[in-house]
This record gives C-alpha cells, structure tokens and sequence, in this order.
C-alpha cells in the first residue's frame, strides 16, 4: 500500500490554490489536509493537527509567507514547510531557507516534477527548483558561519545544555519546559545548523 502525505496548501489566489489542490488529490502519494487563503487560517488550520507538508505561498496579503513560516515554527509546527512562489530572487531563497523552510519550489515547476519534488521533502530531503539550486551553496557557505547567530534566545540557551551533554530529560528540567517541547527546538536546532546528531552539532558549537 502506497505512503500517502497530507498536505495543506496556502495561498490566497484561489484559481491557483484550487489547481493545487487538483493536482495533489490527482497522486496516490497525497492527500488533501485542507486549503486556506492566509497566514491567519494557516495557523487555525495547523492549531489541532499538523499536516505532513505545509504548501506555503511567499507574496500573501496580510502576514508573507515568511511571517507565516516563522509563526508556524515558533508555535512548534513540524510539519515540512514548501515555499511555493514565483520569485527566483536570491534574498527570498536564502531568508525563507534560513528561517526553516524544507524546500523553495517555483510556480512554474512542471506539475509531475512538484509530485515528485514533495515525495524527496518526506524522505528527508531538503528541494529547491534547478533554477535557484546555486543559491544553495552560498546558504551552505554562510549557514557554517552563521547558523548560531540565527538561533532564538531560547534555541541558543538550549544548545548550550545540550552541549554539556543533558539528555531531553535533563533539558526539560533546566528549562522548565515539557520533554515534547524540547523535542521540537532539538528538531529544529538540527535543521538549523544542518546537523545530523545532537553530538555533531554540539561539536560544531563548541568549536566556532
């Protein structure tokens, strides 16, 4: 039996989220978590249950997709997050890529080469569209140096214990914070710093 990912597609052009739609539902590897045309209804819809992928739009009125990529993080959504745009510009690219995003993808991408581009994201890939692929090794270049300038104080003040070697446990205890919590920033501190294990990236702090 075929995996299959839910998906909740935001965007606030409704001809273009509907066609999304369409095609996702048209793939047994997907299937529909919800659409929604803002920031605001991305938060409610995810505020439950998380979907597998997040679909986001980066030119929304109201809060931007990268105003949305940061709330959903900062409310410890999971979920991967999928820039799906029609700018190429390379601030867009490295920001959203900086703040969390899984992939950046363009508009114009065939409709089989998105399917495919989604399945990659769920194996534990990081995809962006061939065109702006360069723009990805001056992030590679500038995450070494500044993944750490990046962190939220709270990220910083966790990578700091978890480099004296507290176990999920112990941090939970230090910081007052559930084990799930935890959890969710350790996630994200390895996104963040492109790390594989806890240990490698606590070497890289220790080091830098």
């Amino acid at each position: 039996m075929t995996k299959t990912y839910s998906v909740l597609v935001v965007d606030d052009h409704p001809l273009l989220r509907r066609g999304i739609c369409q095609l996702l539902q048209s793939d047994g590897h997907f299937t529909l978590f919800g659409e929604v045309g803002s920031g605001l209804d991305a938060l409610s819809a995810t505020a439950e249950h998380e979907p597998d992928i997040v679909l986001l739009d980066l030119n929304m009125k109201g809060m931007s997709g990268l105003d949305t990529l940061n709330a959903l993080r900062q409310e410890g959504i999971t979920s991967r997050i999928v820039i799906l745009t029609v700018s190429d510009a390379k601030q867009d690219v490295v920001r959203l890529l900086k703040a969390g995003a899984d992939g950046y993808l363009l508009k114009d991408t065939e409709p089989d080469l998105l399917l495919e581009q989604l399945q990659k994201i769920m194996s534990g890939e990081r995809v962006v569209s061939s065109q702006i692929a360069e723009f990805m090794l001056a992030l590679n270049n500038e995450t070494e140096e500044d993944w750490i300038g990046a962190l939220t104080p709270r990220e910083l003040q966790l990578l700091q214990h978890l480099a004296e070697g507290l176990s999920n446990r112990g941090l939970s205890e230090v910081l007052h914070i559930s084990e799930g919590t935890v959890k969710v920033h350790v996630k994200n501190l390895l996104r963040k710093a492109n790390a594989k294990s806890r240990t490698e990236m606590a070497v890289r702090y220790l080091n830098h």
